[in-house]
């Protein structure tokens, strides 16, 4: 499995800003998950920023359009039941 580091971004800023409470109240947290379970971080990548600008804009929260570009960067399936990565060709696995 892997997550997108701008999902823990986003994480990161909902936590700090207390709108999520997550296990723990932090990302170390959720990050020290990730390595007891194997869950790999995919790094924002030059070819992911560079998909993102050409994205139609279908979408306009920035970390998911990140997570899209990601996504049909490295042609990896996304877990999500938001009904827009749709429209971008994107693999959903959970709609």
């Amino acid at each position: 499995m892997i997550v997108s580091a701008a999902s823990l971004w986003e994480l990161s800023i909902k936590i700090g800003k207390g709108r999520l409470a997550a296990a723990g109240s932090s990302i170390q947290y959720l990050m020290d998950e990730m390595d007891a379970q194997a869950i790999s971080l995919l790094p924002i990548l030059r070819a992911h920023i560079l998909r993102a600008e050409v994205l139609p804009p279908h979408h306009r929260d920035p970390f998911d359009r990140m997570i899209i570009a990601q996504a049909l960067e490295e042609n990896l399936p996304v877990l999500t039941s938001d009904s827009k990565f749709a429209a971008y060709g994107v693999q959903v696995v959970w709609q």
